[in-house]
């Protein structure tokens, strides 16, 4: 770490994680983009996360939220606009072009879509190791390849002549799972990689993801807005609202006692056959309704305009994120603290 970034951004490191297991954070991040009429796009508004060594930490919201872009901004895809991507210790939106392409093999991503993620006119060995040529290890291709092939749970054989459009979307994404294996990361970013897939077949990419995080020793971050997809995958969960980030915790825990107004919305719409019910919920799903433009994002709490607890204090001042539990943080005014189904007690009402 250096100097400049000593100070620890509140809200962001589990209780039980020592500063040498974080293997990336981000500090404040800002993403923003140019819209017409001299207006701002606020995509991504002074996030800080920590992602521990060997977790998958999900990252959850609605559609707009700014998931993607985040995920895009920790690869420099492009590079964001402020705050810092500290991986192993460099802040990596201050490297240069050179520095940058030196450590851009250390983390992959794995794209949404999979088919189009894949060039039609490649076969698939080319495609995976193509990334071994441009790092002047072509001579590794025709043992590398094969064996990440295999590991994804493809024939090497059978896939020598094809190209992508004569593969299903869950054989593509495996074949963008091993292109994005085959330099060994230490950090692969997955970008809702089952969201375009058949339910059956996400289960199989889902089961590969965990199998290539053994093999492979890697680091999840892995964005989707299927919340039962991030339960069933993730360590911890942040939940993500309007470019903010509303509250991280531990998994189990956060799904079974939300403290933030949203992220008890977004779990009790989640299809069970024991649905969540209880007087906090029934007022969350009064506040139901489109999120707000992020052109506009309106002042204070962003979660305001649709929440049942919003006072004028929300609109007047940002909540910071904080610990409102033992590991778990949520930046709220008013954090739920009762378990749910017990009734709509909240911190300072």
């Amino acid at each position: 770490m250096t100097a400049a970034r000593t100070e620890q951004a509140p809200g962001t490191r589990a209780p039980d994680a020592p500063e040498n297991d974080v293997v990336l954070r981000l500090e404040d991040l800002v993403v923003e983009f140019p819209a017409g009429g001299g207006q701002t796009v606020h995509a991504v508004s002074g996030i800080s996360l920590e992602v521990r060594r060997g977790e998958t930490l999900g990252l959850v919201g609605e559609s707009g939220c700014g998931k993607s872009t985040t995920g895009r901004a920790i690869m420099q895809l492009p590079r964001p606009t402020g705050g810092a991507v500290v991986f192993e210790g460099r802040d990596i939106t201050k490297l240069s072009a050179a520095e940058l392409r030196e450590t851009r093999p250390k983390l992959q991503m794995i794209f949404q879509d999979p088919i189009s993620s894949l060039n039609p006119r490649r076969r698939i060995p080319d495609i995976v190791g193509d990334p071994l040529v441009v790092w002047g290890r072509r001579d590794e291709r025709a043992k590398v390849v094969p064996e990440v092939l295999t590991a994804v749970g493809l024939d090497p054989e059978q896939v020598a002549d094809r190209r992508p459009h004569q593969f299903s979307g869950g054989q593509c994404q495996r074949v963008s799972i091993a292109r994005a294996l085959v330099l060994e990361p230490e950090v692969l970013i997955c970008d809702e990689p089952v969201s375009a897939l058949d339910v059956s077949v996400q289960a199989q990419i889902l089961n590969l993801l965990e199998d290539m995080k053994a093999r492979y020793g890697l680091t999840l971050v892995f964005i989707a807005h299927d919340l039962g997809v991030v339960r069933n995958i993730s360590d911890r969960v942040a939940v993500m609202y309007l470019g903010k980030i509303c509250e991280l915790g531990e998994t189990e825990e956060l799904f079974d006692d939300p403290v933030h107004p949203y992220t008890r919305l977004l779990v009790s719409s989640i299809p069970s056959m024991e649905t969540v019910t209880g007087a906090d919920i029934e007022k969350a799903d009064r506040g139901r309704g489109e999120m707000p433009s992020p052109v506009n994002p309106p002042s204070g709490c962003r979660f305001r305009t649709r929440c049942p607890l919003a006072t004028e204090r929300c609109a007047a001042e940002v909540p910071e994120m904080r610990e409102v539990r033992p590991g778990r943080f949520a930046a709220c005014h008013y954090p739920m603290l009762e378990p749910v189904g017990a009734g709509a007690a909240v911190e300072g009402a």
